[in-house]
């Protein structure tokens, strides 16, 4: 580990030198490049220097022990250092685990009714406020792509949004699966309480260096924006359906009454699509045991539980419960993200030193 921090420090140090050179200074592009892989070490290599500071300093103390005038001024130093150097050598270990790649990007989120009809589409319409409330606290940017109105209350058969911000992927992508709801429906008329299933899919937004589309392999069509019931909300033939003939992908956006935009906002799903489906060939290849990341919306694929009669949210991936389900439906999803987090995290380290 520390042969890897040495090297990472010395190439630090030389990306350090290079962002001070005139040439580098005046080809914009490949400043950003360095500027970037160097902001990105500084963490690291900060941490490294601040562990080895630590290792000095009890060093020094232990010398300084021998020494009667000196003992009680090196226990104290030594009190106060050597707690500190396992878990800066923790963080360490955590900040050289593999990053994903998609961690920094934009998501496209997806949202759709499962088991439960009416229910699921009133539910899926309040998974999607959460996830806004939660944008909201971060100062992400949501547009809406596209949305089915169920024709009930406010309920939506399906929603797509593109949530723009500072590393929306790595915070939003254990989301990502089977959301379950148990309560009383408002038509329930004799108080049972009912199960509904929703899907929620999170897709890392892909550029278009990510995924290369051609234009032969493109149907698109245009068509009149409807809304609830399938009426004509406008008159022009605004709304745009894409489908990639390759592999049947097909993506409709009508929110912008531009066509253009519209056009634009599709191609920008599309692409993050066939990203994740060219992700998942690699994973499914590497590793046979990784589960889809969506299921077919049946109730018994679920990965958290939210139980209103009881108050509760339970993730069941590790075991998580809340029972303060007013506040995660407001939004306060982030204690649950830390421990996915953190959760994955931990299996990660666990893999490393098996590996190691």
């Amino acid at each position: 580990m520390f042969d890897r921090l040495d090297q990472l420090e010395a190439r630090y140090e030389e990306l350090g030198r290079q962002m001070s050179d005139p040439t580098l200074v005046n080809d914009q592009e490949n400043y950003r490049k360095v500027s970037k892989a160097h902001r990105d070490m500084e963490p690291t290599v900060e941490k490294f220097r601040e562990y080895r500071k630590i290792k000095a300093g009890i060093a020094e103390a232990k010398g300084m022990l021998a020494d009667p005038e000196m003992r009680e001024m090196a226990q104290a130093e030594l009190d106060s250092l050597e707690p500190r150097l396992g878990p800066v050598e923790e963080e360490l270990k955590i900040m050289l685990l593999p990053k994903d790649p998609n961690d920094e990007k934009n998501v496209v989120l997806e949202l759709r009714a499962g088991t439960g009809g009416d229910e699921a589409a009133l539910f899926v319409a309040e998974v999607f406020r959460m996830y806004m409330r939660f944008a909201e606290q971060h100062k992400w940017k949501v547009e809406v792509l596209s949305q089915t109105e169920s024709g009930i209350g406010h309920g939506l058969k399906d929603v797509t949004a593109i949530i723009e911000g500072h590393n929306v992927y790595s915070q939003l992508k254990y989301e990502s699966g089977v959301h379950r709801v148990q309560r009383v429906p408002e038509t329930e008329t004799q108080g049972r309480v009912h199960t509904s299933a929703i899907t929620v899919a999170v897709l890392p937004e892909a550029e278009e260096v990510d995924v290369k589309i051609e234009a032969k392999d493109l149907r698109i069509d245009t068509f009149c924006s409807s809304g609830p019931g399938g009426q004509s909300v406008n008159t022009t033939y605004s709304a745009v359906r894409i489908t990639h003939l390759p592999t049947n992908t097909v993506v409709s956006c009508q929110d912008e009454k531009s066509q253009i935009k519209n056009r634009e906002k599709g191609m920008r799903v599309l692409r993050a699509r066939l990203y994740e489906m060219e992700a998942e060939r690699i994973h499914q290849l590497q590793a046979k045991d990784r589960k889809q990341q969506i299921g077919s919306g049946d109730r018994s694929e679920k990965i958290r539980t939210y139980n209103f009669p009881q108050n509760r949210m339970t993730d069941h991936r590790i075991g998580l419960t809340n029972h303060q389900l007013g506040m995660v439906m407001e939004g306060m999803l982030q204690p649950t993200i830390d421990a996915l987090i953190a959760h994955a995290t931990a299996e990660k380290l666990k893999a490393e030193t098996a590996a190691g």
